[in-house]
């Protein structure tokens, strides 16, 4: 059973989700207490490709409260860790125009490893937007009723 920690609502919002990946995470020690204790933020975040590997940007990871001179820079980037094939896979997808790489969520695996859910998304039209507050809107009702 995986622990979410955190959740990117504003990616479902404004991006149409193709495809997911499941992607281990280069951190340091402060780094994993503070995504523990819930202090992260995945709001602004977004992954590219550099030399054939995987990273992420503006992931804001806060400093350890009990750190010492050790602790990390909260919006460092942080490499990903995927299959080669898989990156190569998302390379080309991502030449594609209006596909770009996004965080979806932030959880901790059965073995206690922090890993991110990625995906492949394209942008949603203001139009998309309006549909998918219709949707949550009637299901929303439904529940209700």
């Amino acid at each position: 059973m995986s622990k979410t920690i955190v959740t990117n609502k504003k990616a479902y919002y404004e991006f149409l989700i193709l495809e997911t990946f499941d992607a281990g995470v280069v951190l340091t020690g402060t780094e994993v207490k503070s995504i523990r204790e819930g202090k992260i933020n995945l709001t602004d975040a977004y992954c590219f490709i550099e030399r054939s590997e995987l990273f992420i940007r503006n992931l804001h990871i806060s400093e350890y409260k009990l750190g010492n001179i050790y602790n990390h820079e909260p919006k460092r980037i942080r490499k990903l860790l995927l299959k080669r094939i898989e990156i190569k896979k998302l390379a080309n997808k991502i030449k594609e125009k209006g596909l770009t790489i996004i965080p979806l969520k932030v959880y901790f695996s059965e073995t206690g490893f922090a890993k991110i859910q990625i995906g492949l998304g394209k942008g949603k039209k203001l139009h998309d937007k309006r549909d998918s507050i219709k949707e949550k809107d009637l299901k929303r009702e439904m529940q209700r009723d």
